[in-house]
């Protein structure tokens, strides 16, 4: 499922130079911002706008260009350079104290097209789109996909051996996180890592899926043969993962007054007022922030059934708030295409959600408890596509720590 790359990476000492943050969390005003006096941080490449006039359209072939240009010009600068040989490479997030400690790779498209390496979301073909055009005119794949994969003590422990020396790159970034890098580059512990990893029954994206099926297109387009056949990706053990609640906020209360709404949900939920933020702790509950107060909501006994439900789809948190409140209450049928709804992931906090509302950009706001990973896994086994904005994955994968070169 998996073999070993020439990755190209910072040279010894440039990794806090490079180092940026995912393409995709970014706006191109704060990624102009984050780059500015940094000439050789990877926001060039991964947001090239930002080097060309503020009304540039982010999806003009301009950008792509450009981006190419600016991946030369670190690369012919010696401020990125290519290992000589293949190599895996141990690669450790560090945030908030919590560690974990995964496996960049190049991961087999075929294993993909098998179902071995499953999804749980759908993509959209302009954001596919984006990214296909940034694969071809860079030549590489400059994002990671973040994968999970299943309990594997052999795999941890083989991981963990590498890690007792000093890192090749070790980093951390403006957000707190920590990144370092151990290039895995001897023949035999290549050997056993590519075993144990194939020796699984699945893989999982956590994150990055459209970059994953762009890799895909790409592929198709040049044969499926070579370095194409294969997508960058950092394989993490599902235990370590930390998956953050995504919230959801919206900007009117469809007609009715917060009295109103109120008397409706209690028809559901036991609602108790709270003086202070609420973060659910089980899958039933809500946190709830309207007219300048929280509350908290529970599900009630009766209505709980669906959690012993055998369709994995029916018990996300984000189901439950969707078919007990957000369609019948809000009329919100489709939350991709309907501007009365957004979301916020958890990593901004419910401070966040607080200063949305009483803002007067929302009206009401709803924290979940998280998408847990044994639930992410049991709707990737059965095939099924979660709900959108269902999983806010945090730490990140930085961009410009490893790229995968297509050649």
């Amino acid at each position: 499922m998996i073999r070993p790359f020439r990755a190209l990476r910072p040279a010894s000492g440039r990794a806090a130079e490079v180092l940026a943050p995912p393409y995709d969390v970014l706006s191109s005003a704060e990624a102009r911002q984050r780059a500015q006096g940094k000439p050789w941080s990877f926001l060039h490449v991964s947001k090239a706008e930002i080097d060309l006039p503020p009304s540039t359209d982010p999806y003009d072939g301009a950008v792509y260009a450009k981006a190419a240009d600016n991946l030369r010009r670190m690369i012919a600068a010696g401020v990125l350079i290519r290992d000589e040989k293949p190599c895996y490479y141990v690669y450790r997030l560090t945030w908030r104290g919590h560690a974990q400690t995964g496996l960049a790779t190049v991961a087999s498209l075929a294993a993909y097209e098998k179902n071995r390496i499953r999804k749980h979301e759908l993509t959209t073909p302009a954001k596919e789109d984006d990214r296909v055009r940034q694969i071809e005119a860079v030549n590489a794949q400059t994002g990671p996909v973040m994968l999970a994969y299943p309990t594997s003590p052999e795999i941890d422990a083989m991981l963990a051996r590498e890690t007792g020396g000093a890192a090749a790159a070790d980093v951390t970034a403006a957000d707190g996180v920590r990144h370092q890098l151990w290039p895995v580059g001897d023949a035999a512990k290549i050997e056993r890592l590519t075993q144990a990893v194939s020796a699984l029954p699945a893989l999982y994206i956590a994150d990055g899926h459209h970059r994953a099926a762009a890799a895909r297109r790409v592929a198709n387009g040049r044969g499926g043969d070579g370095a194409a056949g294969y997508f960058l990706a950092v394989l993490f053990p599902q235990a370590e993962m930390t998956i953050l609640d995504y919230n959801r906020v919206l900007r009117d209360l469809n007609g009715r007054t917060p009295e109103a709404l109120l008397e409706e949900l209690r028809q559901l939920y036991s609602v108790e007022p709270s003086g202070r933020a609420v973060r659910p702790d089980r899958t039933t509950d809500l946190g709830m922030y309207l007219d300048g107060r929280w509350y908290r909501l529970a599900l009630r006994g009766d209505a709980t059934d669906v959690l012993q439900d055998g369709d994995p789809i029916s018990r996300l948190p984000i189901t439950l708030l969707t078919r007990n409140i957000i369609e019948p209450i809000f009329g919100v049928i489709d939350p991709r295409t309907d501007k009365r709804i957004d979301f916020v992931g958890g990593g901004r906090g419910l401070e966040e959600l607080e200063r949305l509302v009483s803002s007067g950009a929302m009206v009401i706001a709803f924290a979940l408890f998280p998408t847990q990973m044994h639930d992410l896994m049991a709707v990737a086994d059965a095939g099924a596509i979660m709900p959108p904005k269902s999983t806010w994955f945090e730490p990140k994968l930085a961009d410009g720590l490893v790229s995968h070169v297509l050649d």
